[in-house]
């Protein structure tokens, strides 16, 4: 696979929680969005009960069933992962390692208004046991800016240092769980959103953070946007045989986010020497 380039500088790790306050009834407006972060009905079938819950793949996580393992490819051509968040607590990292885990992603932040309690023993954890770790950020592009959220989440862990064992922080943007799909904004709006996100986050790193999301999301919130293809790397979630279509035209994936069990599996498209180049950068 081919491997974008990335420099930047290490941002020190923020642990105190951000106060969420108190929940007040939602009100609904004309295209489905709420004016708080009550999780909707869906959401809350699916774990999400406040603000604060939500997790990468949070949707695919129960909708899609599949649980047979994807074809696997020569066994020097891929990395096994996977992430986690606050659902998981304290992780047993030792016990990934055993089962095979190389790569590890954290749930740091969400919107610009929590930090995963869990954070420091999941990113800290993943690391002192070999791992090569990364933070990854949940957007609410109703909330703020994509300028103000990525630097929330810099300034609480989403960071990255040039030690070969840190990830650059990747940007979770995928179905709104406390309202509107799209969280209320035009396709237009929403590559905006993105782009002043990753934009904020190179000029602070100077590294290109990788893009988590599916081909639902990405057709129907961005337009299937073509803007990042070239830029920043790809995530796609897919718990399926294989990848399949990707979104933006994205030529490659970079990590596939296949299954949720018994957490979530994610795969690096590139043998070993590939992951320590994207975080060596």
């Amino acid at each position: 696979m081919k491997s974008a380039l990335f420099t930047g500088a290490a941002v020190t790790l923020g642990l105190l929680m951000a106060s969420i306050g108190s929940a007040q009834a939602s009100t609904i407006d004309s295209d489905g969005s709420t004016s708080s972060h009550q999780p909707t009905a869906r959401a809350r079938q699916h774990g999400i009960e406040k603000a604060g819950d939500a997790y990468m793949g949070w949707v695919q996580n129960n909708t899609m069933t599949s649980t047979a393992a994807p074809a696997v490819m020569a066994p020097d051509a891929t990395v096994e992962g996977i992430d986690v968040s606050s659902h998981q607590g304290n992780v047993d990292w030792t016990a990934q390692w055993n089962a095979g885990k190389r790569f590890a992603y954290t749930k740091a932040t969400e919107g610009n208004y929590y930090t995963n309690p869990y954070f420091a023993q999941q990113y800290n954890g993943s690391y002192n046991v070999g791992m090569i770790r990364g933070a990854y950020h949940f957007a609410t592009p109703n909330d703020s800016s994509g300028a103000n959220q990525a630097t929330y989440f810099l300034a609480h862990g989403g960071g990255w240092s040039k030690d070969g064992k840190t990830l650059p922080g990747a940007l979770d943007i995928e179905y709104n769980p406390y309202g509107a799909t799209c969280y209320g904004l035009s396709a237009a709006s929403m590559v905006a959103w993105i782009r002043d996100f990753a934009n904020t986050y190179k000029a602070r790193t100077g590294r290109d953070v990788p893009i988590y999301t599916n081909l639902d999301w990405w057709t129907r919130c961005t337009g299937n946007s073509t803007a990042f293809n070239s830029t920043n790397p790809l995530w796609v979630a897919k718990y399926a045989s294989s990848p399949g279509t990707l979104p933006g035209g994205w030529p490659f994936h970079t990590i596939w986010q296949y299954s949720s069990t018994p957490i979530d599996q994610d795969r690096f498209n590139g043998d070993m020497s590939r992951l320590q180049a994207l975080a060596n950068g």
